[in-house]
């Protein structure tokens, strides 16, 4: 097992280095770089003060001489000056050695448009995504194990069929439309105002006590985490029902009860670690997709400032230190993920070797 674990963490560096050496490659044929970003953003502001202070156009401008540049151009020295600002002044191969070179020490450098150090920036961001992830997953597993096992157990009964409709019904359900069905009906919208409409915590949370402020969190976080748990829920749900039911049909039950043990014994002494194998085991992964996927329409619907607007908004920004340090860290922590998979596999289920598994 220790020369699995090696080789896996081996595989971690050309890995990475692939992941970021693609995504490199495609913001070179991008069109909109972080210069243009400022360039326009500057025509914006030269456009806007010539309306205000008057052109040939303008009737209180007199017929004078109109201040507005932007249809000259930048001077090329300053064009000039923002490429080394934002070290586009190096070519491509260097830039990129580079950035490898800095993120071996985890520097990832500074945002271009926020004035503020990527490793600092995500860290205010995370508090939002890990209640999302945390949170949802945490309430996926609570309630899809135990109702996966009743299913299984009366496997084609009333309850079986009426829960597999409201399963299916949920899981059809987008979870940006059951975001905007939950604040339309329990936030203000045009039934009950039960609930706040955005943020995780209220304007006094500073100065309320421990317990009014974990009460305060608890408040603010039952919508979003409700719509964002609905997806993961179906589909844990009905992966633990399966999975309990293709144990119940295998010999080694069959053996147990002839034996005469009890069924309460049988399903949760013997069938449960089994069949629950492949549900404990995805825990990390299941954790790490509420983490960090689908939740920048989650966040954009309750108006929280986590990952998920953060990775969007630097994107379009082209913000290229912000997409690169998360990709990388984000990246790394996914691997690290896959590792732990595994590693908990072999945790439940003791007789799973990976030693002779090819990587």
């Amino acid at each position: 097992m220790d020369g699995y674990i090696l080789r896996r963490l081996l595989l971690i560096v050309p890995t990475l280095f692939g992941i970021l050496l693609i995504n490199f490659a495609l913001v070179q044929f991008m069109p909109g770089g972080p210069i243009e970003q400022v360039i326009a953003q500057l025509d914006a502001e030269t456009s806007a003060t010539g309306r205000i202070t008057g052109g040939a156009g303008d009737p209180g401008a007199g017929g004078g001489a109109s201040e507005y540049r932007g249809a000259q151009g930048l001077p090329p020295e300053f064009i000039a000056d923002l490429e080394r600002q934002f070290g586009f002044d190096k070519p491509p191969v260097e830039r990129f050695l580079l950035m490898l070179g800095n993120y071996l020490t985890f520097d990832f450098g500074e945002s271009y448009f926020r004035s503020i150090s990527v490793v600092d920036l995500v860290l205010e961001k995370m508090p939002v995504s890990i209640t999302l992830g945390l949170w949802s997953t945490l309430i996926a597993y609570l309630i899809s194990i135990p109702l996966g096992i009743r299913k299984a157990i009366r496997d084609g009964g009333t309850f079986d069929t009426w829960t597999s409709g409201v399963i299916i019904v949920a899981y059809a359900i987008p979870s940006f439309l059951f975001a905007i069905m939950l604040l339309v009906l329990f936030a203000g919208g045009s039934f009950w105002q039960i609930f706040p409409l955005r943020g995780l915590t209220s304007d006094n949370w500073a100065e309320l006590s421990l317990v009014g402020k974990a009460l305060d969190y608890l408040w603010h976080i039952v919508l979003p985490v409700t719509a964002a748990t609905i997806g993961a829920f179906a589909t844990l749900t009905l992966l633990t029902k399966n999975s309990f039911l293709d144990e119940i049909k295998k010999q080694y039950v069959m053996t147990a009860r002839a034996k005469g043990l009890a069924e309460r014994r049988v399903l949760y002494g013997h069938v449960f670690r089994n069949a629950m194998l492949i549900i404990i085991a995805g825990f990390p992964a299941v954790f790490i997709s509420l983490f960090f996927g689908g939740s920048l329409i989650i966040e954009t619907i309750f108006s929280l400032d986590g990952l998920g607007r953060l990775a969007y908004e630097s994107a379009i920004q082209r913000d290229y230190p912000v997409v690169f340090g998360t990709l990388y860290v984000f990246g790394l922590i996914g691997l690290v993920v896959g590792l732990i998979s595994d590693l908990t596999y072999v945790y439940v289920d003791p007789r799973i070797d990976f030693e002779s598994r090819e990587v």
